[in-house]
């Protein structure tokens, strides 16, 4: 845990040594993460995306409540991020999901506030061409992992393999409705303090996107979290379409499949 720490960036270690912390290894990113008690640090490969997701977090400070960048270095190998911690308790944190009117207007909320900033200046636009391309070239190199799929994507009543997926978005693509997007809005990424919204994060996907996008992959995030797809426990009676009630629209049924279709190749 010591040699972590003196083999990060001067600046970087100057702002963390002699700190504790802990590492999180939630999700699928490679990323390293430590966890100290006032920020973040994650470590990863270089990379463009990286640049763009700093950038678009400047871009937001003042605008939502996500981490505040303290300090962003490179070195020929990995990208340091480190950011304020944000306080509360992940949105699947069992009390909310105990609670699942109350934890799907929080969650209507954050949604609602996304949607409500000016995309006019925003420094970063994901197309579905974008997406696409990203997608293909992961079936091309066969980098997708089928075995953790929804069950009905693949098989006798699904898709044959990640080829024909491709090609079945390819050809039936959606109306987007154009909005400040999340990118990947899934309940370990929205924290909630005292009843109120707290933070958003993970915000590796955050760009002008199709609001269907975030609407979809909420509700699969809220289906699986009270099924016991994701987690050790089942909500008995757990109704993920509060989410619609609490946003005020009926669903488009359509677009959430595309969304969770289009997720599964990545």
């Amino acid at each position: 845990m010591k040699d972590m720490i003196e083999n990060l960036p001067v600046k970087i270690q100057s702002l963390v040594s002699g700190k504790k912390y802990t590492c999180d290894d939630m999700g699928k990113s490679q990323a390293k993460v430590l966890m100290f008690d006032d920020c973040v640090l994650k470590i990863e490969k270089a990379s463009a995306k990286n640049d763009e997701t700093v950038s678009m977090m400047r871009w937001l400070e003042g605008k939502l409540p996500v981490p505040k960048v303290i300090a962003f270095e490179k070195d020929d190998e990995n990208q340091y991020l480190l950011m304020s911690r944000v306080t509360g308790k992940m949105s699947c944190d069992d009390y909310y999901m105990s609670r699942p009117k109350e934890l799907c207007e929080l969650l209507a909320q954050a949604l609602k506030l996304l949607w409500s900033v000016d995309i006019s200046d925003c420094p970063r636009k994901i197309t579905l061409d974008d997406e696409l391309a990203e997608a293909r070239y992961r079936v091309e190199n066969n980098l997708i992992d089928v075995d953790d799929a929804e069950p009905e994507t693949y098989g006798p009543d699904g898709f044959e393999n990640p080829k024909a997926l491709l090609e079945w978005l390819e050809n039936n693509r959606p109306e987007r409705e154009l909005v400040l997007s999340h990118g990947d809005f899934c309940l370990p990424n929205v924290f909630i303090d005292n009843g109120k919204l707290s933070g958003l994060i993970d915000l590796g996907d955050t760009a002008v996107n199709d609001k269907w996008l975030d609407i979809a992959l909420c509700y699969r995030s809220l289906k699986h979290n009270a099924d016991g797809t994701w987690g050790k426990k089942i909500y008995e009676g757990f109704n993920p379409e509060l989410l619609f009630e609490a946003l005020g629209i009926e669903p488009d049924w359509e677009k959430i499949r595309y969304y969770i279709l289009l997720d599964e190749l990545f």
